[in-house]
This record gives C-alpha cells, structure tokens and sequence, in this order.
C-alpha cells in the first residue's frame, strides 16, 4: 500500500524543484535577450566570435552552452564539440580539426572543449606523447595570436568544480536515462585522477594565458549561477547596439580573470 504522506511529500519536493526551475529560467530571459542582440550587432557588421568552453568532466559546459543558444538563430550560432580524432586526423597538423569549424563573418560559434584537449585529457591519459605536448604548449599561444589577428573575437572560459560536485554529477548522470550520452568510460577516472586533472590545468592555465586570449575562470559549482554569469561577463566584454549595461554585472566570485601561477591549495574552487 502506498503512504500517503510519502507521497505527499515526494509531490511537494517536485513541484519545488519545478518553481526553482521556472525561476532561473525567468531569470534568464534579460541576459539571452542581450545575446539576441550581440547576434544582430554580428549579422550586420560581419563580427566573428569564438568562444571556448573548457573544464573538468561534468563542469556544465553543455547546461551553459544550451543556455546560450537557446534563442539565437541556428544559422549565425552554432556549438562544436568534435569526437576523438581517426588515424587520419592523427597524421594532420594538430589544430586543422578545429580550422574548419572557425567562425566565418556574422558568426557566432561556441567550441565544447577544443585544441586544449592534448593539454587536458590527452596529457593525464597518456594519449599524446612528452614532446607533442611540449609542442602544443609553444604552438597554442601562436595560434591564437593567428587567429585574433585573423579577425576572430576569441573569449576562453575554464569551468571549475569540487571534487564533491564531479562525484554528485557523474552519479546523475550515470543513473539518468536522458544522460545516458553523456556517460563515458572516463568518467570514473575523472575522479581517480583528480589531482592529475589539476596538475594539467595549472600547468595548462599558466602556458597558454596570454595577453591576447587569457583565460577566465568560472566556478561552476552552482549551474545556473555560473551560466548567469558567464553571459554576464561575455556579454560585457562586447559592444552591440542598444546593449543594456543594468543586467550586465557578473559576479566576480563566480567568474574571475585568470590570476597567474598556481591556485592555493592546488584548487580553483574549494
């Protein structure tokens, strides 16, 4: 027999959920009305605007990309998130996978994870070698130089998050049967590697912030305030027609300019 009063409870507890829900999804529409305009200010002035969203497995870089193209047009706007490369890509310049899907004019194009990939997962899984990644680390301030002097906007975000969180979002994804993509074979060494990760991010952070595309930080910890903020901080750094500067104030406690060195206690979040 069912208990009426777990019952009762349970509904409660949803239905909560669901106002929380509907609430940040409020509290979204002034920032994704700004990006529908920063998409305008594009088409007509044939802007181009790259932005990377790097970070721990389970950062919310997808959460944070959806939010940003929710409203945007699918023609000007588009996310990139390239599968492991075949033997044949293996044998090319190492960046000319991400060469082709480069933002043209009027273009707004959003990289899930990008090059940083033989800086990250490549390094701590052993799928790239010393020298390659001694390479990279040379060629990626190049490159990007390239890339900004080729006309290209280039913003580039780390998303951050707790040992505690990582464990708590792997879990929910692996029992979530609408998360089922999303679950990888490199999920569980996430967290056996954990410290690997951090050594790779520092060392990555440190090489490849630059004058002409430094890294932010994002504490991500709490999605919807870090999808918030990242809109926030994107869309303030950017001029567009009719831009309302009032909903534009990112907090500097969830995203941060890069600092240089390495993070106390080997951390960027608690």
């Amino acid at each position: 027999m069912t208990n009426d009063a777990s019952v009762t409870k349970r509904d409660a507890e949803i239905r909560r959920d669901e106002l929380k829900a509907e609430d940040e999804v409020r509290a979204l529409i002034p920032l994704q009305i700004e990006l529908v305009k920063l998409q305008r200010h594009l088409i007509a002035s044939g802007g181009k605007l790259l932005v990377i969203f790097e970070g721990r497995d389970a950062a919310g870089k997808d959460g944070t990309i959806k939010r940003f193209l929710e409203h945007l047009s699918p023609r000007e706007a588009r996310s990139v998130a390239l599968p492991a490369p075949t033997d044949r890509d293996k044998t090319l310049w190492y960046f000319t996978r991400w060469v082709r899907h480069l933002p043209a004019a009027t273009e707004l194009v959003l990289f899930n994870r990008s090059w940083y990939n033989r800086a990250g997962v490549e390094r701590v899984m052993g799928f790239c070698t010393h020298d390659e990644l001694e390479a990279f680390m040379r060629s990626a301030p190049a490159f990007e130089q390239m890339l900004v002097d080729s006309g290209i906007h280039l913003i580039k975000y780390y998303l951050d998050v707790s040992k505690d969180e990582q464990a708590a979002r792997l879990e929910d994804r692996r029992r979530d049967p609408l998360k089922q993509w999303k679950t990888s074979p490199l999920d569980a060494i996430a967290q056996e590697k954990w410290d690997d990760y951090s050594r790779a991010r520092d060392e990555m952070l440190e090489q490849t912030h630059t004058k002409h595309a430094p890294w932010t930080i994002v504490r991500a910890d709490h999605k919807h305030r870090a999808h918030m903020n990242i809109m926030r901080d994107l869309l303030s750094r950017l001029d567009y027609e009719g831009r309302d500067d009032s909903v534009l104030h990112a907090d500097d406690s969830v995203v941060l300019p890069y600092p240089g060195g390495k993070p106390k206690h080997g951390l960027l979040v608690p």
